[in-house]
């Protein structure tokens, strides 16, 4: 049999989803709708209270503005069919559908990436050369950036997804995973998959190790000039403008690492299955949160939303 006629069979997979216990689907199904209700209310949130407040149209806001829609964007990749799962027991997904969600899923992720190396840049920038800020973080400059990390997302998901569905998958059709992920695909092919490893190994030195390594060189120069200042003020607002930053690129990149970072023979499906729960669900729901609690200009523009909102409520008419 052919690989063309192995492929062309396999029309649709089963996801195994996130327990096959009947007395879990409908807590869990209340759990995940709460969390993708907080990730898109405080995501596309993120998004307005940004365009709308003249305060905030500074180079780390549109980075932020950015993640922000490139969160809503790959936990929606999932989170809907993880839903739809749970509530109705309904758990094929079509092959096309397979690869689509693999594809946006790793396109958004990959965007991230590039996008959290971006913010360490700015961030470096800001700290490092702060007469300079204005010069060095043009809109242009932004646009460029945020423009690359989209397209290495894209083009980068592209390859990926390409590569895994060029290979034969006749062995099974259940996906031992709550969507259609690498590890748990790759595992269904009765192809050599060496060559498909080799590819995503190097797509995840380019599109992971590469932003991480312009974050730790960032983050090395911005402690370096930090531990050069002397008033206490000054070390405490330096610090703080990277706060929330460090926070999520050591929760993104700490899931990265123990995800993909490991040989394929010691995956376990369980404790992926719990790693993914966060990576594609808790990390896009914490980051607005992230980013908002400890900034008091997102803080500020947010009571000055609320007020012009209760203004417009008690005096409706001009």
């Amino acid at each position: 049999m052919t690989s063309m006629e192995n492929k062309s069979e396999m029309n649709e997979f089963i996801l195994v989803g996130l327990t096959d216990v009947p007395g879990l689907q409908i807590p869990l199904f209340i759990m995940v709708i709460l969390i993708y209700l907080i990730t898109v209310v405080g995501n596309l949130g993120m998004v307005v209270l940004i365009s709308c407040d003249s305060h905030l149209h500074t180079p780390m806001y549109y980075f932020l503005s950015n993640l922000s829609l490139v969160d809503f964007g790959y936990s929606s990749a999932v989170t809907p069919k993880v839903m739809a799962g749970l509530l109705t027991g309904d758990k094929i997904i079509s092959y096309n559908g397979c690869a689509s969600q693999l594809f946006f899923f790793g396109a958004f992720a990959t965007t991230e990436s590039f996008l959290l190396a971006s913010m360490a840049y700015d961030r470096h920038a800001a700290v490092c050369k702060p007469l300079h800020y204005t010069t060095t973080m043009t809109s242009t400059v932004c646009a460029y950036l945020v423009s690359g990390a989209y397209i290495c997302g894209f083009l980068n998901s592209s390859i990926v997804t390409g590569n895994t569905f060029s290979l034969s998958f006749c062995r099974s059709n259940v996906v031992h995973h709550f969507f259609c992920d690498l590890p748990p695909l790759l595992v269904l092919s009765c192809s050599d998959i060496h060559i498909t490893e080799l590819v995503v190994f190097i797509s995840g030195l380019l599109s992971a190790f590469f932003p991480f390594l312009v974050i730790f060189t960032s983050y090395l120069l911005i402690f370096i000039t930090i531990l050069k200042i002397r008033s206490a003020e000054g070390f405490q607002k330096a610090f703080s403008t990277c706060a929330s930053h460090l926070t999520a690129v050591s929760i993104f990149y700490g899931t990265i690492i123990f995800m993909y970072f490991q040989p394929s023979s010691n995956h376990s499906m369980d404790s992926d299955k719990m790693v993914s729960v966060f990576y594609t669900m808790v990390i896009p729901m914490l980051n607005p949160l992230i980013y908002s609690l400890r900034n008091k200009e997102v803080k500020n523009a947010f009571s000055k939303a609320v007020r012009r909102q209760r203004l417009q409520l008690d005096y409706p008419f001009p």
